[in-house]
């Protein structure tokens, strides 16, 4: 309790008193059991809850953490912790809280139903997915402890569902880790290989990112501009799928570390770029404003690559402190801002005007359990989670020059429902960029779709063969429900 004392300084006493009591509860109702390290239960808690103080995170949640398997584990009932933690406790440890087991006939049945109710409470409050990937982040960090076979069930969900989710929620900082611990658990000769190969060459990256450093502070000593500079290293599961994606060797990839410059204004941010344009070679076609037009996951930066003196390439960051803190923890920076923001305004809470509330970053989850409600497909359901949790999209546009956003391997059937389930439901065909295509060719950035309709056409069963969205398989499904008698007439 010591260490999470100190970790938790910024909260006001209050707030203190109930995470010690929360501590103690915890630490008499888990008192008989252990980790499988034979640690005692309480470690496991303590240390989830330590990383969700490092976000600096409120003290409703730091006392849920404590106690987030205390109704799965324990004798302790909903009610015995209405009573002493309140409503708002009660409602979070709820929400992290696994149906029963025994309910289930397998494993794919129960990992889809706690995860369909675990995502209901998360619309509500945004708190329990925090909650839950910081459990999550620790339970990777200690997997070591488990079964081979145990340790890669957990991994490769903690792959496919847990970093996307933190992907998706801008917390940058755990997805990170949580794919380098699961693709060092599920492919550790291909990361051991990584890993070598990237501890070798650090050194002299690092030492070219000081000397583009100590030439950007010279440029910019006259402005008097206050910035600070880091390096950042790239996670080896980034570079992995980077030589994938590309099919390259680790030799070809340059951009192990980049280069992160934090300053106090956005007007600064701007200054620093107009530095680094005067000073450095500007790799073509680098530069993204994400600070004008920010990613869907509040991330905020300027991006660009340089080349220095000694021909190296450097990829860049710009960004305010603020942008920073959001784009390491994502959502949760963004709702303590929120909190903060209430506060001081007194009885009344203030809305933030710059950015929607954190909670409206949840709009994709709530229409996926829309799309999802008449789901019974366990495999179905988690399949469609891991496609819409894919924060890889891509960017296809309609012979109107709209923009439709896309997961990464959607098809033109997937475009012609995002565009509009008429247009779906009558799909004859498509044309890609002027050429004929069929109705399961993968779209990539840039596209121009255009969907060709035919009234007597209706969806088929083989259509959910290739589709690959929630919306576009859930527009099938219900055609074909309401629809029983009617057929493609091709």
């Amino acid at each position: 309790m010591e260490t999470l004392k100190k970790l938790l300084t910024y909260l006001p006493q209050e707030d203190m008193a109930l995470i010690e009591k929360a501590y103690f509860y915890a630490s008499c109702a888990h008192s008989y059991q252990v980790r499988a390290s034979g640690d005692p239960y309480l470690t496991h808690l303590e240390s989830v809850s330590a990383n969700l103080a490092e976000l600096k995170i409120d003290g409703a949640t730091i006392t849920a953490a404590l106690l987030h398997d205390i109704l799965e584990d324990t004798l302790v009932t909903e009610q015995d912790l209405l009573n002493e933690f309140g409503e708002e406790v009660l409602s979070l440890v709820q929400g992290v809280t696994k149906l029963n087991k025994y309910q289930f006939d397998d494993n794919i049945t129960a990992q889809a139903e706690n995860w369909r109710k675990m995502l209901l409470a998360v619309v509500k409050d945004i708190r329990v997915i925090i909650i839950k990937l910081a459990d999550r982040l620790h339970n990777m960090r200690t997997l070591k402890y488990l079964s081979p076979d145990k340790q890669k069930s957990i991994a490769s969900e903690s792959l496919t569902l847990y970093a996307p989710f933190a992907h998706r929620l801008g917390i940058y900082k755990w997805k990170s880790e949580l794919e380098d611990l699961a693709f060092e658990t599920l492919q550790p000769v291909e990361y051991n290989k990584i890993k070598t190969q990237w501890e070798k060459r650090a050194e002299s990256n690092i030492e070219n990112l000081k000397e583009v450093e100590e030439q950007l502070k010279e440029k910019l000593a006259p402005s008097a501009i206050p910035l600070r500079i880091s390096a950042r290293p790239k996670n080896l599961y980034g570079i992995y799928k980077k030589m994938e994606r590309q099919n390259k060797p680790f030799s070809a990839i340059e951009d192990l570390f980049g280069m992160r410059v934090i300053t106090d204004t956005i007007e600064h941010c701007y200054a620093i770029l107009s530095v680094l344009n005067s000073s450095f070679k500007l790799v073509e076609g680098s530069f993204t404003d994400y600070i004008n037009v920010p990613k869907a996951n509040m991330y905020q930066s300027l991006h660009m690559t340089v080349i220095s003196d000694k021909n190296v390439m450097v990829e860049t960051q710009i960004r305010t402190e603020e942008m920073h803190q959001r784009a390491e923890y994502g959502v949760a920076a963004h709702w303590r801002y929120k909190r903060k923001v209430e506060s001081c305004a007194g009885n009344a809470p203030k809305e933030d005007t710059k950015d929607a509330p954190a909670e409206d970053r949840l709009d994709w989850l709530k229409q996926f359990l829309e799309w999802q409600r008449e789901t019974t497909d366990s495999s179905e359901f988690l399949n469609s989670l891991k496609t819409e949790c894919n924060f890889e999209q891509i960017f296809v546009f309609t012979p109107q020059k709209k923009v439709i956003k896309l997961p990464l391997g959607a098809t033109t059937l997937d475009f012609a429902y995002a565009v509009h389930s008429d247009i779906g439901d009558t799909f004859m065909g498509a044309k890609v960029n002027g050429k004929m295509a069929t109705i399961d060719t993968k779209l990539k950035t840039g596209d121009v779709c255009e969907i060709l309709v035919r009234k007597n056409i209706r969806p088929r069963q083989d259509w959910l063969k290739f589709a690959i969205t929630a919306q576009a398989r859930s527009k099938i499904r219900k055609y074909l429900r309401e629809h029983p008698e009617k057929t493609d007439n091709r």
